[in-house]
């Protein structure tokens, strides 16, 4: 988190991230050329050139399987939270293998067409009425052209400039991506592959990916559900939150409001407060963090904000909603209606029994 636009602000979490990643490619990418051959049928042998853009394009193919399974995973275990913190470098990182395959593929395909590759590439094959056949290579394309986007948009500038909710839409498209490259191998690579290894990988990946995104999807849909009993004839009723031992020590318990929206209620020493669960960065799960230094933190990239008043500490200018909270007869209430950002709520103290 930082308070000014700087090309990157390496620390030591993410400097090992990135080393970590770049290592893992550069052995990927040592044992496909070099380990793997040892078992290639050697009556059909690959050029080195093709074998280079196969590495660098499946190395790019697991890169986004793996980044479109960090979110789902982190949502089911929170021990995967340290590999979605710094995701964003994951992306960048694999628009540079994704780069580096298309570059082999023109200089090897299109290299030596008599018009430049690159219309060579667009006019090679223009069958878009067929599917065994189809120009896979424009899905490849488009694909790429996404990646590009999202790496060059990946900083918080971007971010701030856009709103959060315009750039996270834009970067919802990593899924049409990724989308458009499964189907790049499925009508490319896979119609003329004699090893059904990479089908198998290819297949696996992409159910992998449905299939985590649909228990996240039925967690998340079990919390939403929860708004049905809460639901009142009276808008304006107040939610019931639980008793205060419920919220575990600097944790919050998220609740949902009869409209659907989810409110953070947290345990901050012995009060209590109330403050949306949308985090103002990227509109991340903030009622799944912890309190740090007095603020609830966000676990997708660390950014604070005060539980009492829904402000960043300073020099952070960031705000989000605050909810007024009451205890009566022992348990925790929570007022659906949101007060404007950045709103002081004086928080529910609790005795020394209620805390315990």
């Amino acid at each position: 988190m930082s308070v000014q636009y700087k090309p990157v602000i390496w620390d030591r979490n993410k400097m090992l991230y990135d080393v970590v990643l770049i290592i893992a490619v550069g052995l990927y990418i040592y044992l496909y050329l070099r380990v793997a051959p040892m078992w290639a049928n050697w009556a059909r042998p690959v050029d080195p050139q093709i074998q280079r853009m196969r590495a660098f394009g499946s190395c790019a193919f697991l890169m986004l399987t793996f980044i479109l399974c960090i979110g789902p995973l982190a949502r089911l275990d929170k021990r995967f939270l340290p590999l979605l913190y710094n995701r964003r470098h994951f992306g960048v990182l694999t628009c540079v293998v994704a780069a580096s395959h298309a570059v082999y593929v023109l200089d090897w395909y299109y290299n030596f067409s008599p018009t430049p590759k690159y219309e060579a590439l667009l006019n090679s094959n223009t069958s878009f009425g067929l599917i065994l056949g189809f120009p896979f290579e424009a899905l490849g394309i488009f694909a790429f052209a996404i990646l590009v986007v999202l790496a060059v948009t990946s900083h918080d500038f971007w971010l701030s400039f856009l709103t959060p909710p315009v750039w996270k839409a834009i970067h919802m498209s990593v899924y049409v991506a990724y989308a458009a490259v499964v189907a790049h191998i499925a009508l490319g690579y896979l119609q003329s592959a004699k090893n059904p290894t990479f089908a198998v990988i290819a297949v696996g990946g992409a159910l992998t990916v449905v299939i985590l995104h649909l228990m996240a999807g039925r967690r998340e849909g079990a919390l939403d559900a929860t708004a049905s009993d809460v639901t009142a004839s009276d808008a304006t009723d107040w939610v019931r939150v639980g008793e205060p031992f419920e919220i575990l020590p600097d944790r919050a318990k998220i609740v949902v409001t009869p409209d659907g929206e989810r409110v953070a209620v947290v345990r901050h020493g012995d009060k209590i407060s109330a403050l949306s669960n949308v985090c103002a960065h990227q509109n991340g799960p903030l009622g799944e963090g912890r309190v740090i230094d007095g603020c609830l933190t966000c676990p997708w990239h660390g950014h604070q904000f005060r539980p009492e008043d829904g402000c960043a500490p300073a020099p952070f200018t960031d705000k989000v909603p605050t909810y007024r909270v009451k205890l009566e007869n022992g348990v925790i209430y929570v007022d659906p209606t949101p007060n404007p950002k950045g709103t002081y709520v004086e928080p529910v103290q609790l005795s020394t029994e209620a805390a315990s």
